[in-house]
């Protein structure tokens, strides 16, 4: 298969040394709003351009509290171990991130714990992985703006083996902190036009050290992505945002890899309209302590 042929969102690559493989994960359900979730899938590449599969990594086990709005999963190699971040949600339970693992990046994927890993009180979703520079895990995702109405980003200490959150999140920033954030009507019916989200977070170290972090919302052209630069080098920041977008003609919810052969890259999808998602790749350029699409 071509990228053109898969329905995507949410498109995340595990570059594997341990098998010279690509591996496309994203949400893959037909409909991933209002009915029931079904599975998360993968498609395996060994140049990027075609594709097999789909794979299926996750389907629900009896008794998972997750039932519907199977989400943006990614998969990190950590510890000798595959670990999958995903979105999910129920009636009785609010949207959070939970961690599952594997001993392949094909699956099956089971549950590290019975709970996810973002606060029961909070709708939440999009968790990422991140390690520090004392090796110390953390989980960063989105507190959603249809509960905080200025979408934040947090951070969440995690145990050494993924499986408990440590202490309480952290607040990393929230989406008015940007310019380029679209004000919208706040759900609780007001008309209030003031709301903006937050969403995808991914980090990304460069080369010279500096610490970005790629993130979408709604803007003024349509769905996009931007990135914020960590003044300090560390997760905590304070975060500096960028005065543009990165990526502003209807895509986002990106990460950035590095093929096999050293080059940088952009994954998003677009167009930000089920069912016509597709995973797009763009060639990316570090300069300055910022990125540059090529």
């Amino acid at each position: 298969m071509r990228l053109q042929e898969i329905q995507m969102r949410d498109p995340f690559i595990l570059t594997d040394w341990r098998s010279n493989c690509y591996y496309l994960y994203g949400t893959t359900d037909k409909d991933p709003w209002k009915a029931e979730g079904v599975s998360f899938e993968t498609y395996r590449s060994t140049d990027l351009v075609h594709w097999e599969g789909p794979f299926t990594i996750f389907t629900p086990p009896l008794g998972f509290w997750g039932t519907h709005n199977f989400w943006a999963p990614e998969v990190h190699f950590h510890n000798d171990a595959y670990y999958l971040f995903a979105s999910f949600k129920s009636v009785e339970n609010r949207r959070g991130t939970h961690i599952l693992v594997s001993s392949s990046p094909l699956g099956p994927f089971a549950p590290v714990s019975p709970k996810p890993a973002t606060p029961a009180a909070w709708e939440c979703l999009d968790g990422t992985f991140f390690l520090d520079e004392e090796a110390q895990p953390w989980m960063v995702f989105c507190h959603e703006w249809v509960q905080t109405n200025d979408g934040e980003i947090a951070a969440q200490r995690l145990s050494a083996d993924l499986c408990r959150p440590v202490g309480e999140p952290e607040l990393l920033f929230k989406a008015s902190s940007a310019v380029w954030p679209k004000k919208l009507a706040r759900r609780d019916g007001s008309g209030i036009i003031d709301a903006r989200v937050t969403d995808g977070p991914f980090m990304h170290r460069t080369k010279d050290g500096t610490l970005l972090m790629l993130w979408s919302t709604v803007s003024e052209t349509g769905y996009a992505m931007g990135y914020a630069t960590s003044s300090s080098g560390r997760l905590q920041g304070p975060w500096l945002q960028q005065e543009k977008p990165l990526i502003q003609c209807d895509g986002g919810h990106g990460m950035i890899f590095r093929s096999f052969e050293g080059v940088l890259y952009l994954t998003y999808h677009s167009p930000n309209k089920t069912p016509n998602e597709r995973p797009f790749f763009v060639a990316l350029e570090e300069r300055d302590g910022g990125l540059v699409c090529r």
